[in-house]
């Protein structure tokens, strides 16, 4: 749910935990899988841009990328501020870390996480933020005990926060 941020949003902040969550999670899987990521940094013409890092061919990821974006928009669509009219018509910045691993092993699920920050700004009012974000697995061979652990590791990660 969005909340009133203190003004000035701390923009910097978020990008540079952000940026560092893409590295950590980028080391952690240069680490088991022993082979490099490459990296792509992109530009969005209308504004932002971001910081792919990509593998393929992998010892232990077939394919996989963990990608950072920083975009920015100088107004809000209307599928946006649907359920919140007040924000109709706001500049807006998002930025987020997702990621997609495909590993080789047919009996390892398919991962894709994301978490993102998305702020609203108008001139003369503080900014509108709030995070978000989501993560599934999606099994080829399914196994009721993996599907169990999955969810109370995530259900045991968010309690504190009270999701």
């Amino acid at each position: 749910m969005p909340a009133k941020a203190p003004s000035p949003f701390d923009t910097l902040a978020v990008k540079t935990w952000l940026l560092d969550l893409q590295a950590r999670i980028v080391a952690a899987l240069e680490a088991a899988d022993g082979l490099p990521f490459r990296t792509d940094a992109w530009e969005r013409p209308e504004g932002g841009g971001g910081i792919s890092r990509l593998i393929e061919e992998g010892n232990v990821l077939e394919r996989g990328g963990v990608n950072f974006s920083h975009v920015l928009g100088s107004q809000l669509p209307p599928s946006a501020s649907a359920h919140r009219p007040e924000l109709a018509g706001r500049r807006w910045e998002a930025m987020g870390v997702s990621l997609v691993l495909h590993p080789r092993n047919p009996y390892a699920p398919t991962v894709h996480m994301n978490v993102r920050c998305f702020v609203a700004m108008k001139d003369g009012e503080d900014p509108v933020w709030w995070f978000g974000g989501g993560m599934d697995l999606t099994p080829y061979y399914g196994f009721d005990e993996d599907a169990q652990h999955f969810h109370a590791t995530c259900k045991t990660a968010l309690d504190p926060f009270g999701l």
